[in-house]
């Protein structure tokens, strides 16, 4: 077994998407190859509903597939195809835009005012890039919550671990995604294929993540395994922490214990021509996407 290096360790940024909804961006709109097959990653977290009440109207998707993760509050949608439903919270939905759709997603808080949730952005292959568009809503109830006898919870939202396979399944990037629990000072190891791209997103708590380009297992920037963890040089709230090569991550988690997104998929490795919520391969098929948001031949009849 090989411990993945630390590539890289952000904060999200705040940010203003759909008709002024305040959120933290973890990554988007850089250059595509460094988290392919992933392309943009939102923490949608408010308390104030005036932050977010207005929401996200009707928009358009081509070529690509949005995973949307709810915790708190519920999240209204609708779409071109005529689907409808609501998130509530624990719910995930999946949407493979394809050859192109239009939606809206309307967040509502819960009985408090808070809303929180993730929409993350997985790239298509050229080969599905014009598929057809679908959707799949999951219930909480639905995902598998595996508890580990140290007190780790991993619900398991796409993918297989530990023996259970999420809910979610025939996403091009074939990616894991995992919400993952660890206790106060549990250290833990995770497998992750080493063929597979992978991220982590701290969002609750601290944690430090060892990193293989020392041999000691490096914490961030100074601290050792083994040694008294040093709370400053732990990932905490809106951490995302990028990972190289290797096929396991170990978390060491702080004195409040820690919540992350542990999150990876197979690269595409595909050029990317990409403007707003429009993703292709070339310059010629985005000019051509939206000529046919102009032209309202946008939305493709089904075979």
């Amino acid at each position: 077994m090989s411990l993945r290096p630390i590539d890289h360790i952000s904060r999200a940024v705040p940010t203003m998407e759909g008709a002024g909804v305040k959120l933290h961006r973890a990554f988007g709109f850089q250059d595509p190859e460094m988290m392919d097959p992933f392309l943009l990653f939102d923490d949608f977290r408010n308390e104030r509903p005036e932050d977010y009440q207005a929401g996200f109207p009707w928009h358009p998707h081509r070529g690509i597939e949005t995973i949307t993760y709810v915790l708190s509050g519920t999240v209204d949608h609708q779409d071109s195809l005529g689907n409808s439903g609501r998130l509530g919270a624990g719910d995930v939905q999946w949407m493979t835009a394809g050859s192109g759709i239009l939606h809206q997603e309307m967040p509502e808080g819960n009985r408090t005012g808070q809303m929180h949730g993730f929409q993350l952005w997985a790239n298509l292959p050229s080969s599905m890039k014009m598929t057809a568009p679908r959707y799949q809503d999951v219930t909480s109830g639905d995902i598998p919550e595996i508890i580990d006898d140290d007190g780790t919870v991993v619900r398991v939202i796409v993918g297989e671990f530990w023996g259970k396979r999420g809910p979610v399944d025939g996403i091009a990037a074939d990616p894991q995604y995992l919400d993952i629990s660890v206790p106060p000072g549990v250290k833990r190891t995770f497998p992750v294929a080493t063929w597979r791209r992978a991220f982590a997103y701290v969002f609750e708590g601290q944690a430090a993540f060892a990193d293989a380009s020392s041999p000691q297992g490096v914490l961030l920037e100074k601290e050792v395994m083994g040694r008294e963890v040093n709370i400053r040089d732990m990932s905490g709230d809106r951490t995302v922490i990028r990972f190289g090569r290797g096929d396991e991550v170990t978390v060491q988690a702080g004195p409040e214990g820690v919540r992350f997104l542990l999150v990876s998929g197979a690269p595409i490795a595909e050029p990317v021509a990409w403007h707003g919520p429009i993703v292709m391969n070339t310059r010629e098929e985005l000019t051509q996407a939206f000529r046919d948001l102009r032209n309202g031949t946008f939305i493709k009849p089904a075979h």
